[in-house]
């Protein structure tokens, strides 16, 4: 299914859906993990402890903040598609960044596990038929599909490489 058969978009949630070209779930999956395995190590390595303001996370929070939130969706989107009628309790990201120890840990390690995350979103995305795509259940506060929760992981990431594309690469041209 594409993103345009997504019945309602949460405006909370359109700024992470909306960078998804109208493709079929399958293929945006697919590109999302080209961008990964695309991602410049090197590149992330020499930015070390940078950020590009005060109180910013440092990449590797922002690579640790993208692999839990995307466990934590994956979690409430599987209760959407079983149709438990389950509502997932909240949570606090800064909390869980505050808490991830992100910054000990190195790049590769971190871009490992966001692939094998990936990989893992994608093998329970093809598990689901068009009738699990479209249960929907309260993701925040929101009623959501499982097809826009697949669409909010992929637009998640990707709004999340773009900031380290756009605001702390060009840290490395800049002392």
């Amino acid at each position: 299914m594409r993103r345009s058969e997504i019945r309602f978009v949460p405006e909370e949630y359109e700024q992470y859906i909306g960078l998804i070209d109208d493709v079929d779930l399958a293929q945006a999956f697919q590109e999302s993990l080209r961008l990964i395995t695309a991602i410049d190590h090197d590149r992330l390595r020499k930015l070390g402890d940078r950020t590009y303001a005060s109180g910013k996370w440092t990449v590797k929070c922002i690579l640790q903040h993208v692999n839990d939130i995307e466990r934590i969706h994956c979690y409430r989107t599987l209760l959407f598609a079983r149709s438990s009628g389950l509502i997932p309790q909240s949570f606090d990201s800064e909390a869980l960044a505050d808490h991830s120890k992100a910054d000990v840990r190195n790049i590769e390690a971190l871009l490992g596990e966001m692939k094998a995350i990936r990989l893992a979103t994608i093998a329970m995305f093809e598990s689901f038929d068009d009738g699990a795509l479209t249960s929907t259940g309260i993701n925040w506060k929101y009623e959501m599909s499982v097809l826009a929760m697949g669409f909010l992981i992929i637009g998640h990431q990707k709004h999340h490489l773009q900031i380290i594309e756009e605001k702390y690469f060009p840290l490395l041209t800049h002392p």
